[in-house]
């Protein structure tokens, strides 16, 4: 079954969403450090990666599924808050240019120890392959991960928006978006909030990396999910940076342009893919600089 006006498959279609939801994922958690932080955090694809090792150990030590997630989380957890406490707070009161460059240096530094304490082929987290089976949906085989990856990003921006709406660490998160230093003067505990927004951040990395490990690769390396990353961030612009829901539309779209031009170009000519994405994401700025999904003159704060 194919859709004739695009000649493309059904399950190429589901690749696009497969893609656009762990995509979204990753933009929600680039995101809400943003607007927390204003910081801009190329290390996120290493806290990923962090995940991914965590849970190719948990398959080896033969732990349950559920338990390899948990170990996953406290690793990836454990790593953020360590970044933050030594790197990120000494800085925060320093340009965003210094911070940026500080983002960069981590990125390499914890990329640098994964390629030596576990060599170049890395390791297998296979443990979720099943994810990968189809099923039968009206006539239509789409693989289980395709429907997970969606449904999975689709309840983690429901429970966000929940907790940005309807409690008070999600309230100062917002306030501290707007104007951290004003929030402070009100009241706001910047370190509490610091701390939300950082445990926020891992959860979605964690719940990245489990998802990847299954449909990008099962082989986790040194640099796993890096140039998944820097594609993220390229949306995150696009979608809006300094908001949630903006940045994770972003995300999507990107991931799902990804997915549908992966599945759908010729396997000799998918080297071209990167250059149609940026070179649609610079025309799409150029008409949009403040970000396709925000509304306002002064919606995109540069960094």
């Amino acid at each position: 079954m194919t859709l004739a006006f695009l000649n493309l498959s059904w399950p190429v279609v589901a690749n696009g969403f497969e893609f656009g939801g762990i995509y979204a994922l990753m933009a929600v958690g680039i995101g809400l450090v943003f607007g927390v932080l204003r910081l801009v955090n190329f290390a996120y694809g290493q806290l990923i990666m962090a995940g991914g090792f965590a849970l190719a150990y948990g398959a080896q030590w033969g732990l349950p599924t559920w338990v390899s997630i948990l170990f996953c989380f406290g690793v990836v957890l454990a790593l953020s808050l360590v970044l933050d406490r030594l790197v990120f707070r000494p800085l925060r009161t320093h340009s965003p240019a210094v911070m940026l460059v500080a983002t960069f240096a981590v990125a390499f530094l914890l990329q640098n120890i994964a390629l030596i304490a576990f060599g170049p082929y890395g390791k297998t987290a296979g443990s979720l392959g099943y994810l990968n089976a189809p099923w039968d949906i009206g006539g239509v085989e789409i693989k289980k991960i395709a429907v997970i990856a969606v449904v999975t990003a689709a309840v983690a921006l429901v429970l966000l928006q929940l907790l940005l709406t309807r409690t008070s660490l999600g309230l100062h998160m917002r306030a501290a978006s707007m104007d951290f230093r004003t929030a402070q003067l009100l009241g706001v505990r910047a370190n509490r909030v610091i701390a939300g927004a950082v445990v926020v951040s891992a959860l979605f990395a964690v719940v990245a990396a489990v998802l990847m490990t299954v449909a990008v690769t099962p082989q986790v390396t040194y640099d796993f999910a890096l140039a998944n990353t820097i594609i993220v961030l390229a949306g995150v612009v696009l979608g809006g940076l300094n908001r949630p829901i903006p940045a994770t539309l972003g995300g999507f779209s990107i991931g799902f342009a990804s997915g549908i031009l992966s599945g759908a170009l010729p396997s000799a000519q998918t080297q071209y893919l990167p250059s149609i994405l940026f070179a649609a994401v610079i025309v799409i700025l150029l008409l949009r600089p403040n970000g396709l999904f925000t509304r306002g003159a002064g919606a995109l704060e540069r960094v």
